[in-house]
């Protein structure tokens, strides 16, 4: 065999081994990298600060029955309290009635240790039908709203146009009110806000 065609066998020869080599090569340095390499910081989901209110508003025409609302994110209590009341204020989306008179909208409020001092517009007065019964919702749909959400609070003061010691036909809101959950349809079972327990705190005088 001539040298020529030798050396051509030879090369021929070679170039797979050099091939294989590069693919091997170019593996180990690609394992080399991988292994030296930060690893990227996970991605870490951030909650969201949504949050479930409970709102209480007329069932059966004489009872107060819980509706759940999705809320966003507040920033201290006043703020969180100002938006549950706005959800209660602009009335149920579901089955129940509404507790409070058309027109009835809340001024402003503030909160100082365990008690929230909440001023009502005249129209709460003025338009809220003369009965004891629907007194009573009314006012209750907001305290015991307040007092089921937010449990650091334990009194709620209302007043009217921010004049203290309104009294409406049939109760007394010169004082503050605690809750009083005996006016709530027995919750069915599994119902959002059944576990909140219910209490039987004084009224005000009527």
């Amino acid at each position: 065999m001539s040298s020529g065609r030798r050396k051509r066998s030879n090369i021929n020869l070679l170039i797979p081994f050099l091939v294989v080599a590069l693919v091997f090569g170019m593996l180990i340095w690609q394992k080399y990298r991988a292994s030296r390499a930060v690893p990227p910081k996970p991605h870490v989901v951030q909650p969201s600060g949504a949050r479930t209110a409970v709102l209480f508003f007329v069932t059966d025409g004489n009872r107060l029955g819980r509706e759940a609302r999705e809320l966003g994110p507040c920033d201290g209590t006043a703020a969180c309290v100002k938006d549950v009341l706005d959800e209660l204020f602009s009335g149920p989306v579901g089955e129940l009635d509404e507790a409070l008179p058309e027109g009835a909208a809340f001024n402003g409020l503030q909160v100082t240790g365990d008690t929230a001092v909440i001023d009502l517009n005249r129209t709460f007065v003025d338009e809220l039908p003369r009965n004891g019964s629907a007194e009573m919702l009314a006012v209750y749909s907001i305290v015991d709203t307040v007092c089921a959400n937010f449990p650091q609070i334990t009194l709620v003061r209302l007043t009217i146009e921010g004049a203290a010691g309104a009294r409406l036909h049939h109760l007394d809101l010169s004082q503050p009110l605690r809750p009083d959950y005996s006016l709530e349809r027995e919750p069915a079972a599994g119902e959002t806000g059944a576990a909140i327990p219910p209490s039987r705190p004084t009224k005000g005088t009527p």
